[in-house]
Protein backbone atom coordinates (compact mmCIF):
# COMPACT_ATOMS: atom_id res chain seq x y z
CA UNK A 1 0.00 0.00 0.00
CA UNK A 2 2.80 2.33 0.87
CA UNK A 3 4.50 1.82 -2.51
CA UNK A 4 1.28 2.65 -4.35
CA UNK A 5 1.03 5.88 -2.36
CA UNK A 6 4.56 6.82 -3.46
CA UNK A 7 3.81 6.01 -7.08
CA UNK A 8 0.79 8.25 -7.30
CA UNK A 9 1.40 11.03 -4.83
CA UNK A 10 3.36 13.18 -7.31
CA UNK A 11 3.91 12.49 -10.99
CA UNK A 12 6.72 15.05 -10.99
CA UNK A 13 8.84 12.83 -8.73
CA UNK A 14 10.61 9.55 -9.38
CA UNK A 15 12.34 6.99 -7.20
CA UNK A 16 15.80 5.78 -8.18
CA UNK A 17 17.01 2.57 -6.52
CA UNK A 18 20.50 1.06 -6.47
CA UNK A 19 24.05 2.34 -6.08
CA UNK A 20 24.92 2.58 -9.77
CA UNK A 21 21.68 4.24 -10.95
CA UNK A 22 21.84 6.80 -8.11
CA UNK A 23 25.50 7.57 -8.79
CA UNK A 24 24.86 8.04 -12.53
CA UNK A 25 21.93 10.34 -11.71
CA UNK A 26 24.25 12.43 -9.53
CA UNK A 27 27.01 12.57 -12.16
CA UNK A 28 24.61 13.52 -14.94
CA UNK A 29 23.40 16.57 -13.02
CA UNK A 30 19.88 15.17 -12.59
CA UNK A 31 17.73 17.19 -10.20
CA UNK A 32 17.70 15.12 -6.99
CA UNK A 33 15.75 16.12 -3.89
CA UNK A 34 17.01 13.67 -1.30
CA UNK A 35 18.97 10.44 -0.86
CA UNK A 36 18.40 7.70 1.70
CA UNK A 37 21.14 5.22 2.65
CA UNK A 38 20.60 2.12 4.77
CA UNK A 39 22.67 1.96 7.96
CA UNK A 40 24.14 -1.36 6.84
CA UNK A 41 25.20 0.11 3.46
CA UNK A 42 27.02 3.25 4.68
CA UNK A 43 30.51 1.90 4.03
CA UNK A 44 29.85 0.78 0.45
CA UNK A 45 27.84 3.93 -0.26
CA UNK A 46 30.59 6.37 0.73
CA UNK A 47 31.28 7.52 -2.87
CA UNK A 48 27.59 8.37 -3.26
CA UNK A 49 27.46 10.14 0.11
CA UNK A 50 30.54 12.23 -0.78
CA UNK A 51 29.16 13.08 -4.25
CA UNK A 52 25.81 14.05 -2.74
CA UNK A 53 27.41 16.29 -0.11
CA UNK A 54 29.48 18.05 -2.80
CA UNK A 55 26.19 18.79 -4.56
CA UNK A 56 24.65 20.08 -1.32
CA UNK A 57 22.08 17.28 -1.16
CA UNK A 58 20.48 15.84 1.94
CA UNK A 59 21.55 12.27 2.76
CA UNK A 60 19.53 10.51 5.45
CA UNK A 61 20.74 7.32 7.11
CA UNK A 62 17.82 4.99 7.83
CA UNK A 63 16.99 1.39 8.60
CA UNK A 64 17.01 -0.89 5.54
CA UNK A 65 13.34 -1.72 6.13
CA UNK A 66 12.37 1.86 5.30
CA UNK A 67 14.00 1.52 1.87
CA UNK A 68 12.24 -1.82 1.36
CA UNK A 69 8.96 0.00 1.87
CA UNK A 70 9.87 2.97 -0.32
CA UNK A 71 10.75 0.90 -3.40
CA UNK A 72 8.97 -2.34 -2.68
CA UNK A 73 10.21 -5.29 -4.69
CA UNK A 74 13.28 -3.52 -6.10
CA UNK A 75 16.91 -4.43 -5.39
CA UNK A 76 17.99 -1.07 -3.94
CA UNK A 77 21.38 -2.16 -2.52
CA UNK A 78 20.79 0.14 0.44
CA UNK A 79 20.54 3.36 -1.61
CA UNK A 80 17.39 5.19 -2.78
CA UNK A 81 17.00 8.70 -4.20
CA UNK A 82 14.00 10.87 -4.91
CA UNK A 83 14.49 12.82 -8.13
CA UNK A 84 12.56 15.02 -10.51
CA UNK A 85 10.78 12.93 -13.11
CA UNK A 86 12.64 12.35 -16.36
CA UNK A 87 12.07 14.95 -19.03
CA UNK A 88 10.95 13.59 -22.35
CA UNK A 89 12.45 15.22 -25.42
CA UNK A 90 10.80 16.37 -28.64
CA UNK A 91 11.72 14.60 -31.88
CA UNK A 92 13.10 17.92 -33.20
CA UNK A 93 15.47 18.00 -30.22
CA UNK A 94 16.73 14.51 -31.04
CA UNK A 95 17.40 15.57 -34.63
CA UNK A 96 19.23 18.69 -33.44
CA UNK A 97 21.35 16.71 -30.97
CA UNK A 98 22.34 14.27 -33.71
CA UNK A 99 23.27 17.14 -36.03
CA UNK A 100 25.29 18.88 -33.31
CA UNK A 101 27.22 15.66 -32.62
CA UNK A 102 28.69 15.75 -36.13
CA UNK A 103 27.86 12.05 -36.45
CA UNK A 104 25.51 10.24 -38.81
CA UNK A 105 22.09 10.21 -37.10
CA UNK A 106 21.06 6.95 -35.46
CA UNK A 107 17.69 6.52 -33.71
CA UNK A 108 15.54 3.73 -32.34
CA UNK A 109 11.76 3.67 -32.57
CA UNK A 110 10.10 1.25 -30.17
CA UNK A 111 6.67 0.18 -31.38
CA UNK A 112 4.78 -0.67 -28.16
CA UNK A 113 7.60 -2.24 -26.13
CA UNK A 114 5.64 -2.94 -22.94
CA UNK A 115 8.15 -4.68 -20.65
CA UNK A 116 10.10 -2.08 -18.60
CA UNK A 117 13.03 -4.50 -18.34
CA UNK A 118 13.24 -4.64 -22.13
CA UNK A 119 13.11 -0.86 -22.37
CA UNK A 120 15.83 -0.52 -19.73
CA UNK A 121 18.06 -3.05 -21.49
CA UNK A 122 17.55 -1.33 -24.85
CA UNK A 123 18.49 2.04 -23.35
CA UNK A 124 21.63 0.53 -21.83
CA UNK A 125 22.77 -0.84 -25.20
CA UNK A 126 21.72 2.36 -26.96
CA UNK A 127 24.05 4.37 -24.72
CA UNK A 128 26.92 1.99 -25.51
CA UNK A 129 26.40 2.08 -29.28
CA UNK A 130 26.00 5.81 -29.83
CA UNK A 131 22.26 5.98 -30.47
CA UNK A 132 21.23 9.65 -30.58
CA UNK A 133 17.73 9.12 -29.25
CA UNK A 134 15.01 6.58 -28.53
CA UNK A 135 11.39 7.24 -29.50
CA UNK A 136 8.45 5.58 -27.73
CA UNK A 137 4.67 6.00 -28.04
CA UNK A 138 2.65 7.48 -25.19
CA UNK A 139 0.16 4.61 -25.26
CA UNK A 140 0.75 0.88 -24.84
CA UNK A 141 4.42 1.36 -24.02
CA UNK A 142 6.69 1.15 -21.00
CA UNK A 143 7.72 4.61 -19.77
CA UNK A 144 10.74 5.86 -17.81
CA UNK A 145 9.97 4.26 -14.45
CA UNK A 146 12.25 3.30 -11.58
CA UNK A 147 12.43 -0.24 -12.98
CA UNK A 148 13.61 1.06 -16.35
CA UNK A 149 16.18 3.28 -14.65
CA UNK A 150 17.52 0.33 -12.62
CA UNK A 151 17.62 -2.04 -15.61
CA UNK A 152 19.38 0.54 -17.77
CA UNK A 153 22.21 0.74 -15.19
CA UNK A 154 22.12 4.51 -15.36
CA UNK A 155 22.01 4.80 -19.17
CA UNK A 156 18.63 6.49 -18.92
CA UNK A 157 20.47 9.58 -17.67
CA UNK A 158 22.36 9.91 -20.96
CA UNK A 159 20.09 8.64 -23.75
CA UNK A 160 17.37 11.17 -24.66
CA UNK A 161 13.91 9.64 -24.99
CA UNK A 162 11.05 11.21 -26.95
CA UNK A 163 7.47 10.17 -26.23
CA UNK A 164 5.11 10.73 -29.14
CA UNK A 165 1.40 10.33 -29.88
CA UNK A 166 1.61 9.04 -33.45
CA UNK A 167 4.40 6.73 -34.59
CA UNK A 168 3.43 6.86 -38.29
CA UNK A 169 3.58 10.67 -38.34
CA UNK A 170 6.91 10.56 -36.52
CA UNK A 171 8.33 8.23 -39.17
CA UNK A 172 7.21 10.71 -41.84
CA UNK A 173 8.95 13.49 -39.92
CA UNK A 174 12.19 11.53 -39.74
CA UNK A 175 12.02 10.80 -43.46
CA UNK A 176 11.54 14.49 -44.21
CA UNK A 177 14.72 15.12 -42.21
CA UNK A 178 16.62 12.69 -44.42
CA UNK A 179 16.56 9.69 -42.09
CA UNK A 180 16.02 6.21 -43.54
CA UNK A 181 13.68 3.99 -41.52
CA UNK A 182 14.33 0.25 -41.23
CA UNK A 183 11.87 -2.13 -39.61
CA UNK A 184 13.07 -5.25 -37.78
CA UNK A 185 10.63 -7.94 -38.89
CA UNK A 186 10.91 -11.74 -38.81
CA UNK A 187 9.08 -11.89 -42.16
CA UNK A 188 11.58 -9.63 -43.93
CA UNK A 189 13.34 -10.97 -47.03
CA UNK A 190 16.65 -9.25 -46.31
CA UNK A 191 18.98 -10.85 -43.77
CA UNK A 192 20.97 -8.15 -41.97
CA UNK A 193 24.22 -10.14 -42.23
CA UNK A 194 24.07 -11.88 -45.61
CA UNK A 195 22.22 -9.49 -47.92
CA UNK A 196 24.98 -6.88 -48.11
CA UNK A 197 22.94 -4.54 -45.95
CA UNK A 198 24.71 -1.21 -45.41
CA UNK A 199 23.92 1.17 -42.57
CA UNK A 200 26.19 4.05 -43.59
CA UNK A 201 23.20 6.41 -43.79
CA UNK A 202 21.11 8.51 -41.40
CA UNK A 203 19.11 5.67 -39.85
CA UNK A 204 16.23 4.84 -37.55
CA UNK A 205 15.48 1.21 -36.66
CA UNK A 206 11.97 0.19 -35.58
CA UNK A 207 11.73 -2.57 -32.97
CA UNK A 208 8.30 -4.13 -32.54
CA UNK A 209 6.19 -5.32 -29.64
CA UNK A 210 7.47 -8.38 -27.73
CA UNK A 211 4.58 -10.57 -28.92
CA UNK A 212 3.12 -8.97 -32.04
CA UNK A 213 6.16 -7.37 -33.65
CA UNK A 214 5.78 -4.20 -35.71
CA UNK A 215 2.22 -3.07 -36.43
CA UNK A 216 1.00 -3.32 -40.05
CA UNK A 217 0.80 0.44 -40.65
CA UNK A 218 4.26 1.02 -39.19
CA UNK A 219 5.69 -1.84 -41.25
CA UNK A 220 4.30 -0.26 -44.42
CA UNK A 221 5.81 3.11 -43.46
CA UNK A 222 9.34 1.69 -43.23
CA UNK A 223 11.72 2.27 -46.14
CA UNK A 224 12.89 -1.34 -45.88
CA UNK A 225 12.61 -4.36 -43.57
CA UNK A 226 15.44 -6.37 -42.09
CA UNK A 227 15.66 -9.58 -40.09
CA UNK A 228 18.20 -11.50 -38.05
CA UNK A 229 19.05 -15.06 -39.13
CA UNK A 230 17.47 -17.80 -37.04
CA UNK A 231 19.00 -21.28 -36.74
CA UNK A 232 17.34 -22.61 -33.59
CA UNK A 233 13.87 -23.91 -32.85
CA UNK A 234 12.49 -20.48 -31.94
CA UNK A 235 11.53 -18.01 -34.64
CA UNK A 236 12.18 -14.81 -32.72
CA UNK A 237 14.50 -13.16 -30.22
CA UNK A 238 13.68 -11.19 -27.11
CA UNK A 239 13.05 -7.58 -28.21
CA UNK A 240 15.98 -6.15 -26.26
CA UNK A 241 18.36 -8.84 -27.54
CA UNK A 242 17.29 -8.28 -31.17
CA UNK A 243 17.65 -4.52 -30.71
CA UNK A 244 21.10 -5.02 -29.20
CA UNK A 245 22.35 -7.17 -32.09
CA UNK A 246 21.10 -4.61 -34.63
CA UNK A 247 22.58 -1.65 -32.74
CA UNK A 248 25.98 -3.32 -32.61
CA UNK A 249 25.85 -4.22 -36.30
CA UNK A 250 25.23 -0.55 -37.11
CA UNK A 251 28.13 0.45 -34.83
CA UNK A 252 30.41 -2.21 -36.34
CA UNK A 253 29.77 -0.94 -39.86
CA UNK A 254 30.19 2.69 -38.87
CA UNK A 255 33.50 1.92 -37.22
CA UNK A 256 34.60 0.27 -40.47
CA UNK A 257 35.24 -3.10 -38.87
Amino acid sequence: MREREHEHEDDSQEWIAGKHPVMEALRSGREINKIWVAEQAQKNAQPIILEAKKAGLIVQIVDKRKLDQMVEGMAHQGVVAQAAAHRYFEVDELLSRAKDSGEMPFFLLLDEIEDPHNLGSILRTAECTGVHGVIIPKRRSASLTATVTKTSAGAVEYVPVARITNMAQTIDKLKEAGVWVAGADVGAERDVFTSGMKFDMPLAIVIGNEAKGIGRLIREKCDFLIKLPMHGQLNSLNASVAAGVLMYEVLRQRLGK
